[in-house]
């Protein structure tokens, strides 16, 4: 799977979260200081979204201070829907009952540990076809149908 890995600052968790969606098979692509890019966390999330609403990403992860700058910011591109997950069993729902394809994550909070957890949550979990009209609805407010 193509994978967008933004953040807004360069850190340990940034290394760490690059290496192991390689390891898990990933192609991954940087967005931001982890890339050498001077960005801030606004920037970050519009080019990230951008390249997973127009398909040239399947999916992304984006990071900032507290991961809610950038979800925000994600959610205002038409096809995202992005999904701050602090936990496995909210990144699991976000992609079960959302069809979420952008996880946010802290800087702050999250670590080595939760956040494989997490990775191993989100990539488990696939769609649940019963909420697909919830999905539809979202998909027809970004369009402005709704």
């Amino acid at each position: 799977m193509k994978i967008a890995l933004g953040s807004d600052e360069k850190t340990h968790l940034t290394d760490f979260l690059a290496d192991e969606l390689e390891r898990r098979g990933h192609s991954v692509s940087l967005v931001g200081p982890p890339a050498g890019e001077d960005l801030q966390w606004a920037d970050v999330a519009l080019k990230l979204a951008r390249a997973v609403a127009d398909g040239a990403h399947d999916q992304g992860v984006l990071c900032c201070w507290t991961g809610t700058g950038v979800s925000i910011a994600a959610n205002k591109v038409p096809g995202v829907r992005a999904a701050l997950c602090g936990d496995a069993e909210t990144a699991r729902g976000a992609r079960k009952w959302n069809d979420a394809n952008v996880l946010c994550l802290s800087l702050r909070a999250a670590s080595e540990t939760i956040t494989k957890e997490i990775l191993d949550a989100w990539f488990e979990a696939v769609p649940d076809a019963s909420e697909a009209a919830n999905v539809d609805k979202i998909n027809a407010m970004d369009a402005g149908r709704a």
